[in-house]
């Protein structure tokens, strides 16, 4: 298992190491030691599986006000998606701004993202299967969204016409959230 950080504070690459035999593979997805060891170990209290059945369908960006804000470890199971994550940590060095990869049941790759981080993703493939982990129980009276897409942040969708919940099409602007001071801070997209 490979653990790398990510451009945005916080956010880390996180890729098994799989073992083959004319079996196929077995791959380690946890190691509570080693992510201990990165400072990434989390109470994780509950795990999540989103299905989506066609190409081209968003989900996002969604996230959950404190005190009920959540970490995500994010994997694909099945097919293939662009996974998004955008910093709302005013105190951070990478605040408004956004990163990106490509999650798929072939790259072996999963997501660790922090509390204060917005969260979507965008299916490449048919029939795609997403799990993730959270350290906080989903409470929607403190969930909240940016729509996906947003003018200020310009998120490098590789749609442009999605299939969007009807919630997720009204989602409110950047700017309506973090108000004009922020917009002015925002960085878009990290590397």
């Amino acid at each position: 298992m490979l653990i790398r950080p990510c451009a945005l504070s916080g956010v880390y690459e996180i890729t098994g190491t799989p073992h083959h035999d004319h079996r196929g593979h077995f791959t380690r997805l946890y190691d509570r030691q080693l992510w201990s060891d990165y400072g990434l170990d989390r109470t994780w209290v509950q795990e999540n599986r989103s299905y989506s059945s066609r190409k081209g369908t968003i989900r996002g960006l969604h996230f959950q006000r404190p005190p009920c804000a959540e970490t995500k470890v994010v994997r694909v199971s099945r097919g293939a998606i662009l996974d998004v994550f955008v910093d709302m940590r005013r105190d951070s060095p990478t605040f408004g701004q956004w990163g990106s990869i490509e999650l798929t049941e072939d790259n072996h790759k999963m997501i660790y993202i922090p509390r204060g981080f917005a969260h979507g993703f965008c299916t490449l493939t048919d029939h795609c299967e997403v799990t993730y982990k959270v350290d906080n129980r989903y409470t929607p009276s403190y969930e909240g969204g940016i729509v996906w897409n947003d003018e200020t942040l310009r998120i490098d969708w590789p749609v442009s016409a999605p299939i969007l919940s009807d919630r997720d099409a009204r989602l409110p602007a950047w700017k309506e959230l973090m108000g004009t001071s922020a917009n002015d801070e925002t960085k878009g997209r990290s590397g």
